[in-house]
This record gives C-alpha cells, structure tokens and sequence, in this order.
C-alpha cells in the first residue's frame, strides 16, 4: 500500500465522544492498575485513529492549499479537536488522580504524569471557541502565504520558488530577488498584521481565562517546557549573545572576503562563495534515490526504514504552486508510519531539510516499534529537534551523493549556517516573549522591536532598504511564528546537543551513532534534560556548556576554511 491509496474518511465524531464517555465511566470503575492500563491503552488505539485521519486532511491540505475538500477537513478538524480535547482532558484528570497511580507510574513513566499535570494546567473547555478561532487564523495564514504569485524575470514563483535566485552569483539579482520577495509581503501588509494581531489577541485571552498573567506561560506548558523556564532560556540567550555572536562576525567576515564584497547587504548574507554555494546535483528524483543509498549504507535500522518510506511513497517534496510554504515531518500513527513534506529550489536546503526531515522520520520509525505508550513515543520538541538537526551532521560521510565535487563547500556552509542559525533562533524566541508579554503592541511597534533585536543578534546586517525587511517586519516569513508560538528556542537548544554529536561523529563515528541511537529509542520517556544527560552529554542550560562547543566547531570552521 501507498500513501496515496490510504483512504481518507472523516471520523464520526459524536461516536467518538460517546466512546470516551463509555471508556472514562469504565476507568472510574476499574478496580486495579491493570484495568486502567487496559483502558489506557484503548484510549490511545482510539486517538491513533483519530490523529491519522486527521493528518492525511492536514497533508493533502498542504500539498495543495487550493483543494477544496481537504480545506474543508483541515477546518473540520480545527473546530473538532478543542473539542476533543476536553473529552481528553476529563480521561487525564482520572489518570493523574487514579488510587493506583503509583503503580500507573511504574507502566507509563514519571515524564508521562508531568506532562498530564502540565496538559491540565494548559486546558479548559472555556477556551474551546477561542482555540477553534485560533485554528482558523492560522490555516489563513498558510494560504495567505502559500497564495504568493510573485512575477520575476518573466516568470510568475512562489516564494520558496525565489529561493534559488536569492543565492545567485548575480548580486544584482539576488537583491531583486529579495526586493520581489518584500513587494508580495509589502502589498499584503495589513492582511499579515490583522491576522497576528488576532492571533496575539486571541491567545493573550486563552491565557487570561486560564488565569495566566500573559501567553508566555500557557505557551511554555504547551510546549511541553518540563524541565526549564523563561529565566533558564534567559541564561542560554545571554550564552548566544556572548558565544556565539562574536563568532558569527567572525563568519560574516570571512564570507565578506570569499564573495569579494566590501559592503555586506542582507541579500549577500546566504551566498557563501564567490563562484556560487553548493548545489545539490541531480532532480528531486535523483535526490531522494540518493538519500535511499544513504540510509541503506548508514546502518541496518536505517535501511529498514527507507525502504519503507519508498515503498509506501511517504514523501511530497517538490515545490509547486498552491502548495503550502516549509518542510515538516508528521505521523501516522494508525500505520505506525512517518511522513515528509518540502519545498525542493534546487539550493542546498534541500538536502539539509530532507536529512532533517528525514531524522523526524527516523525516530518517528523507531519509536513507534520501541515504545508501547502513544504519549512516550515523541519527546518535547526539543528532543525531537536533536534527532532531525543531529541527523544532518552524521549524515555527513555521504553528502558527496548530494554534492559530488561541491561537497566540501556543502559541509562548510552548513557548519557555519549552524552557528549563524543560533543567534537567529534565539531572537525569534525573545520577540515572541516580547509580544506576548505586551499583547496591545501595534504593528508598527512590534516591527520596531524585531528591528532592534536585529542589532543585538544580528549586528552584521544591513537591509539597504530593501521592501519589507528593511522596515522590520521579516519575522512575518517566519512561519513558526504565527502557527506555532514558543517553538523556536526548541531548534537552539537542539542545534548545540546537534553540535555535541557533531563533535563525537568527527572523533568516533560509531560510538556517536551509537549514542544517537540509544537518544532517538528513549523518544519521549525523559525530559529533555534526561535525554541529553542518559547519553552522556551537556545540556545548554548550563552555564559555560557553550562556549566550549562554539569553539571545536570554529576550530573545525577555520581548519576547513576555503
């Protein structure tokens, strides 16, 4: 079977609830853990049903935002699962308050209660209405988004479809790229700017019925934050600032001397060489059968799951038009099967998403067959970061599939783009604390604060008044933003464990794999903190456990230097 002849058909919904209703009146009248696991257990057999015809709509959707009947669903399901979830939200409370919790607990796993409490916490069934509004401004986002005809050189390119020109060796025309790019957004400007407005508005009103003082707090629950807060991701900025940035100047410099410019401009800032980046060679076709011989030669786990991932044709990743904007990786946990969605340009982001992707994928894979709970197979996003961003890096024996004689110039430019990226990650999540610690912000102001971080983060900038960018408002591409909020630290802290296996790969290749392997089969039984310490490495919550790792990969930046 392929994923395109898996049958799509909306779930009944009223026997859904009814379901549960029968299921939680049983739990509340099992007499021992056994018969609660049992319950449990058909409660989760429940929601894989239900999750996976939920993310078909949501896939199909993506793949063609123009599709009328999925755009249909995709809202069916934006109304239903608020919904959902307060039915949910009354099997969690039994199971955290259940007389035989302990014994719960040694099954499930202390992670899985935290979580239970936090879920709670983040809950109510008076915010259902606001959360199905929510929903609605976020799939209009996407199509707004994924609606970009922007006309150049005679053609007529969805964003992602610049991209290539944006790295051209012609700068005059990667700054017409980007000047095309602003003028799309530029001519939609109070349509982006109503719809995050209603969103920041919205969500400020969820936390407040919650009774939360601001969005940060119900946004660090719903991000699964279990063993850190905003005073800890307040110490890791301080890290980036101190760290990491003066090192990214120092990148910045040397890439101003490779290119041969005087004047560094924001359109020269993602093309790394003077005679063009890296480009991966071959079709989308040739890309993905070489990213089959990868995983057949990386390991024997590997190989087991892109053959599957062929079989069943679990990708759509050619850009093209009425196509939603990025790249993700989702589940189908029904068929205990991943899937990867992406925007192909023909630039070398295509194969970092595909490894990146590909590593969601991976442990996806992996963990559906290791762990028995639906709620322990995925860790927070966090965890689930390190093993797709990890992914790129020990990858890095077979980039010359991707890049033959470029490869070189591929794993440079990628190694710097991971120090660049920090910086960068970091500054969307202090904006986002910003704007939901002061909700009435107008447009205007929130633009002047993106403008400002820039000068902190990014002090090697210049917009040479470019449209839209240059007025502050380039957060708006960010698409995290608007759909999902807080989930952006989750890269940062991800990229520098990234970094740690980084590091490990390039003094012991298998004792790194090793470790990934023992990382990604734990999926969600340990927090974060518990996931990085069980391999035996640092967490970037602690002071100084930076610094360090900035340093090897700059030693390592410089000994490659081209």
């Amino acid at each position: 079977m392929k994923f395109s002849d898996i049958k799509y058909q909306r779930p009944d919904t009223d026997a859904f609830l009814s379901d549960m209703d029968r299921l939680i009146k049983e739990f509340d009248l099992a007499d021992s853990a056994e018969e609660q696991l049992s319950l449990i257990s058909r409660s989760d057999e429940m929601l894989s049903d239900l999750y996976t015809m939920s993310t078909i709509a949501e896939i199909r959707n993506t793949v063609d935002t123009r599709d009328s009947f999925y755009e249909g669903e995709k809202a069916f399901f934006d109304d239903f699962m608020p919904v959902m979830q307060t039915k949910m939200q009354e099997l969690v409370e039994k199971i955290v308050k259940s007389p035989f919790r302990s014994e719960l607990e040694t099954e499930l796993g202390d992670v899985y209660f935290i979580n239970a409490e936090m879920s709670l916490k983040a809950f109510s069934p008076e915010i259902v209405p606001l959360m199905q509004e929510e929903g609605a401004l976020t799939t209009e986002y996407q199509k707004l988004y994924a609606s970009a005809r922007i006309p150049f050189e005679g053609k007529e390119l969805t964003v992602a479809q610049l991209g290539a020109y944006k790295q051209s060796p012609d700068r005059a025309q990667r700054k017409a790229a980007y000047e095309a790019e602003g003028s799309f957004f530029d001519e939609n400007r109070a349509k982006f700017d109503e719809i995050f407005d209603k969103l920041v508005k919205n969500r400020s009103l969820q936390a407040k019925k919650l009774g939360f003082d601001s969005f940060v707090e119900l946004g660090y629950l719903r991000r699964q934050r279990n063993c850190y807060t905003p005073r800890d991701v307040a110490v890791f900025r301080k890290q980036i600032i101190s760290d990491v940035v003066p090192m990214v100047n120092k990148i910045k410099e040397d890439q101003k001397k490779r290119i041969g410019v005087d004047d560094f401009r924001f359109y020269d800032n993602s093309f790394m060489f003077s005679d063009g980046n890296a480009k991966p060679h071959g079709s989308p076709e040739e890309l993905l059968l070489a990213a089959k011989r990868m995983y057949e030669e990386m390991s024997p786990q590997t190989a087991e799951f892109i053959d599957v991932m062929f079989d069943m044709e679990l990708f759509d990743v050619v850009a093209k038009d009425g196509k939603a904007p990025g790249g993700y990786c989702t589940s189908l946990p029904k068929y205990k099967l991943p899937f990867v969605f992406s925007n192909f340009n023909g630039t070398s982001a295509d194969v970092d998403v595909l490894t990146h992707e590909m590593g969601h994928a991976f442990a996806d894979y992996v963990g559906e067959r290791e762990i028995k709970w639906l709620s322990n197979i995925t860790p927070s996003m966090e965890g689930a970061e390190t093993h797709s961003m990890s992914m790129e890096f020990l990858t890095s024996p077979w980039h010359r599939l991707f890049f033959a004689e470029d490869t070189a110039k591929y794993q440079l430019s990628h190694a710097e783009d991971a120090l660049i990226f920090l910086p960068y990650g970091t500054m969307v999540d202090h904006f986002q604390e910003i704007v939901y610690s002061n909700p009435d912000m107008t447009p205007d102001e929130r633009n002047a604060e993106w403008a400002r971080l820039e000068k902190i983060y990014r002090p090697y900038i210049d917009f040479d008044s470019l449209p839209f960018y240059s007025r502050g408002a380039g957060w708006q591409r960010q698409l995290h933003i608007y759909l999902y909020p807080f989930y952006y630290i989750d890269y940062c802290m991800a990229q520098t464990v990234a970094l740690e296996f980084f590091a490990l790969h390039l003094n012991d290749p298998e004792d790194a794999w090793r470790r990934y392997l023992d990382f990604v089969k734990l999926g969600g039984t340990k927090t974060f903190v518990g996931l990085v310490k069980s391999v035996g490495l640092k967490t970037p919550l602690e002071k100084g456990s930076i610094g360090p790792i900035v340093e090897e990969l700059g030693r390592w930046i410089e000994k490659n230097n081209i």
